[in-house]
């Protein structure tokens, strides 16, 4: 059980070895709510002897925390997820806070998915995959154990700063692995929660959480102790990870950007394929890697599809503040996040057109109207790179060919979506789509059952189902001579 508290006079604290610690530097980040742009606290930027402690514990937990049976992990982290159950509303609060998302949907919309895949992952622990023991020569036997790879390093982004920490934490600790993990800097709160509450069942330095700025995160990433470093992040911040664990050898699971196609057929349901990709495309402010970022339909629909988007979401996708009524979606999360996205609709070419939205929402708070950008060509930034905000481009092709190399034609391939009433192309399509996850005629749920992760720049490695906690885990044969 731990005696500290999140908060030390307006100041975040570690919390490392099963309770909270002051960090050992002087400098500090202000945590500013995106809703208001008040100042509500500040998070230490950690020190290298920060680090240095935090690893410690790390290592010291995972001398124990290793050798515990699967049992023993599931039941601690269904214990950790009934626990966060019963106090949903509180962490909903806190999310709340630091990202400006409407409080009203946080609990069924993120609180309770946290929950579920915390409890997925309790039922992964139990279910260690490999071959049979067998004479696969003759004379000996083979058999394949599963370990736990030791001590893991990982940083989580603001987008979804709750889920996030548990993709990473759950199925590391489930293996039997021990974390040293950094938050956002904008959104520590809930992650900070989550180890407070999981030190009420888990040995002490079994999750260990540190706060700092992206300095810090490339520290903790570089630091010799961890044998494996995960991030969701973007592609630059993956393509440093990657280059700085090349030079120690560590194992590397990197969840980066995206930049997803739904391509609309004029055979499909028109106005649910609006509803639905104005939903994917707008919600959580699309701060969200799989979100419907590019549409591209038929040339024959394509004004009719505009009229629906553009209808869809001057009705449905309203942004406001976390406790007003009728919102789907919030602030952006920052003030360089809203100069990001206004950046991109003041660089866009003379060809492209803004049907809705293109403007910042009032003059308080990084909210930005629902927008909607047509004429726009292949080549274009706004196709190419990743916005990562309320921005929907549109474009329109002639056949399937086209289509699929429009989707294709970016650096991106985490996520795609085709809707068509015919199941003959929409299996076509799902071969062909380079993107790690395919939807038929919707866009953005998952489950925790089934694997999330991209190829190409949108990094390697999966999260959630058992691919993701298998990555968290070692392979070694063991062959016994038997005469």
């Amino acid at each position: 059980m731990t005696s500290g508290t999140l908060l030390s006079t307006g100041t975040l604290r570690n919390f490392v070895g099963g309770d909270y610690v002051e960090a050992q530097g002087d400098d500090a980040i202000d945590l500013v709510d995106p809703a208001t742009e008040e100042v509500y606290g500040a998070a230490p930027i950690s020190t290298a002897a920060d680090l240095d402690r935090a690893y410690r514990a790390a290592s010291d937990a995972f001398e124990t925390w290793g050798e515990t049976t699967p049992a023993e992990r599931q039941l601690a982290l269904f214990r950790i997820a009934d626990a966060m159950e019963s106090r949903a509303d509180e962490f909903a609060d806190l999310e709340s806070q630091d990202t400006g998302k409407p409080r009203a949907s946080l609990v069924a919309d993120e609180i309770l998915q946290s929950v579920d895949q915390l409890r997925f992952f309790a039922g992964a622990a139990r279910n260690l995959e490999g071959r049979s023991a067998a004479e696969y020569m003759t004379g000996h036997t083979s058999f394949v154990r599963r370990e736990p790879i030791g001590v893991i390093g990982q940083v989580t982004p603001w987008n979804y700063p709750l889920n996030m920490a548990v993709w990473k934490i759950a199925p590391a600790i489930a293996a039997g692995n021990t974390v040293v993990l950094k938050p956002s800097d904008t959104t520590p709160l809930s992650t900070l929660k989550l180890a407070e509450v999981a030190a009420e069942f888990l040995p002490a330095g079994v999750l260990n959480v540190v706060t700092g700025d992206r300095t810090t995160g490339a520290a903790l990433l570089e630091h010799p102790t961890p044998q494996m470093v995960a991030i969701t992040g973007s592609v630059r911040a993956g393509m440093e990870v990657a280059r700085a664990a090349a030079s120690d050898l560590k194992r590397v699971h990197l969840e980066l950007g995206g930049k997803a196609p739904a391509i609309v057929f004029p055979d499909s349901d028109l106005q649910a394929a609006a509803a639905g990709i104005v939903t994917a495309a707008y919600f959580n402010a699309g701060q969200d890697c799989t979100a419907a970022t590019r549409v591209i339909v038929h040339e024959s629909v394509h004004d009719a599809f505009v009229a629906a988007l553009v209808a869809e979401a001057s009705a449905n996708a309203r942004t406001g503040g976390p406790r007003q009524d009728g919102v789907l979606y919030g602030p952006l999360n920052n003030a360089n996040q809203l100069a990001h996205v206004s950046g991109f609709v003041d660089r866009l070419p003379a060809h492209a057109d803004i049907v809705l939205g293109g403007r910042r929402q009032g003059d308080r708070g990084y909210f930005w109207e629902a927008t909607i950008v047509t004429g726009l060509r292949q080549d274009d930034e706004a196709v190419q790179r990743e916005i990562f905000g309320p921005v929907l481009t549109v474009q329109s092709f002639r056949d399937d060919a086209e289509a699929l190399a429009m989707a294709n034609g970016v650096d991106y391939a985490l996520a795609a979506s085709v809707w068509t009433g015919d199941h003959t192309r929409a299996m076509r399509f799902a071969k062909h789509l380079d993107f790690g996850c395919v939807w038929i005629n919707t866009h953005i749920p998952f489950v925790s059952d089934m694997p999330h992760g991209g190829f190409k720049h949108s990094g390697y490695g999966k999260d959630l189902s058992n691919y993701g906690f298998e990555d968290y885990t070692r392979i070694k044969h063991v062959m016994s001579h038997i005469g």
